[in-house]
């Protein structure tokens, strides 16, 4: 592993070690430009040491967007690994161009599948998965689901999970004791909001990482990669 000194926005110094695999990840020339652009806001190295994603994991990353971290984690869990880009088949039904980009990668990232199971159906992409991975997205996932829906989500999160899978969720960060107040104003969400939700799952809260909070924010303008973001790494027991 190698250690990474990187200064935050808030002028602090983090040192995290990152394994050798995900550095090479990170630095994967494949990558777009405008992707790497954002790597010195966004920490992915530190983020994915965080998230413990190991090589030849299989890995569900949920709302992939334009694919910041299905590139990173198809060469972090490598060959023997696999990545799910996996979006609903209700949000896609008006909006299939969603993962048209996610498809075009599988080309180039042959270790990354397409998946669209029902919402709360995680649990039937077909095989156990040794991650489930989701950033930026918990609170819009709140803002179009109702709070059973979210609780079924949450436990098919549980059943498609090996037993000592990893959960792994970064989201803008609210203030703190806001609840779910601020996911459709600002597009934030409480990190005791989250954990209480995911406990109520059935995992348990393995870690909380702050090296993505940044100290001059004061956490009441709209969520960007450039302000507070928690990480939340749970475990199913």
């Amino acid at each position: 592993a190698t250690v990474v000194a990187l200064a935050t926005l808030s002028g602090t110094v983090l040192a995290q070690a990152v394994p050798d695999y995900v550095a090479a990840a990170v630095a994967d020339t494949a990558r777009p430009a405008e992707q790497t652009a954002d790597d010195a806001v966004r920490l992915p190295a530190e983020t994915v040491a965080f998230a413990m994603i190991k090589q030849g994991a299989v890995v569900a990353e949920v709302r992939p967007g334009g694919g910041y971290y299905t590139r990173i984690l198809s060469k972090v869990v490598g060959p023997n690994g696999k990545v799910y880009a996996v979006d609903s088949a209700e949000r896609l039904k008006d909006t299939p161009d969603r993962m048209d980009k996610i498809a075009a990668l599988t080309a180039t990232y042959t270790n990354v599948k397409v998946a669209t199971p029902p919402f709360a159906a995680l649990n039937e992409i077909g095989e156990p998965l040794d991650a489930v991975w989701t950033s930026a997205n918990y609170h819009d996932m709140i803002n179009g689901q109702t709070s059973e829906e979210m609780a079924a989500f949450n436990k098919a999160v549980f059943r498609a999970l090996k037993p000592g899978g990893i959960y792994f969720i970064l989201d803008h960060a609210a203030a703190e004791g806001t609840g779910l107040t601020a996911t459709k104003t600002i597009h934030r969400i409480d990190v005791e909001a989250v954990k209480a939700q995911v406990t109520a799952a059935g995992f348990t809260v393995e870690a909380v990482g702050d090296a993505l909070i940044r100290s001059a924010d004061d956490r009441t303008t709209q969520g960007k990669f450039e302000n507070s973001q928690f990480m939340l790494r749970f475990r199913k027991p």
